[in-house]
């Protein structure tokens, strides 16, 4: 698994007066397959999950994967990490499921035939395959979600950040998201607000006030994160 180093980072937005900080001296090393994020909103955890495929820069410090550091290798570094963002209308951009997912293959060396291939398979892995020419906004919210998580995972990153992915489902929905997710052989950072999405993960990141401020297994990282929200 991808090994996933931040060192001192810090980050803010705005400027002169307005200049706030969002993320603040965050030190963690992680290459566990299953790392949650959570924290309330406005914490930080978008934030970070941004900054590991370099869509954020940090103000200070540096984030790398692999060794690779976001600020230097930005393009090798989104070859590597996929992002999943809440609302999949943000980035779904083709008219039918079939040409979004093969969409992500636009700068591949692969050939037409072999494009072909592998968006079949990978809308087969999401349950997608009698939808190739539907078009993409009449889907559900729930298909939308695995629709765009397809097209991430179709040119086979290393690691998938997904920032709340859940949010805008419903309880159904949002199971069968999970389920997708924990059988994903590549590795996964899931910031959600869905606690029990994060039982069967291996680590667990708590963000509060823009700091890191617990790092533990899923049950003691939920439980700090629930006493800060009592």
């Amino acid at each position: 698994m991808p090994v996933v180093e931040l060192t001192g980072v810090s980050h803010q937005f705005g400027e002169g007066s307005a200049r706030r900080t969002v993320l603040a001296d965050v030190n963690v090393r992680f290459s566990e397959s299953r790392v949650g994020v959570v924290g309330a909103n406005g914490s930080g955890k978008s934030t970070f999950a941004r900054l590991l495929n370099g869509l954020i820069i940090p103000t200070q410090g540096d984030v790398a994967v692999d060794g690779l550091s976001t600020a230097r290798h930005g393009r090798e570094i989104r070859r590597r990490v996929g992002f999943c963002f809440t609302d999949p209308d943000a980035q779904i951009v083709m008219p039918t499921v079939g040409e979004d997912v093969a969409f992500s293959l636009r700068s591949s060396d692969l050939s037409k035939e072999q494009v072909a291939e592998r968006v079949a398979q990978v809308l087969g892995q999401f349950g997608l395959a009698d939808l190739a020419d539907r078009p993409s906004h009449l889907l559900s919210g729930g298909q939308k979600q695995l629709l765009a998580l397809a097209a991430v995972l179709v040119s086979e990153p290393n690691l998938v950040v997904m920032d709340e992915p859940t949010t805008l489902l419903d309880m159904r929905n949002s199971r069968m998201i999970g389920e997708y997710v924990s059988g994903l052989d590549t590795q996964v950072v899931l910031v959600t607000h869905h606690l029990e999405l994060l039982e069967s993960f291996d680590r667990v990141l708590v963000f509060d006030e823009a700091r890191l401020v617990c790092d533990d297994t899923p049950a003691a990282a939920v439980e700090h994160y629930r006493r800060l929200m009592g």
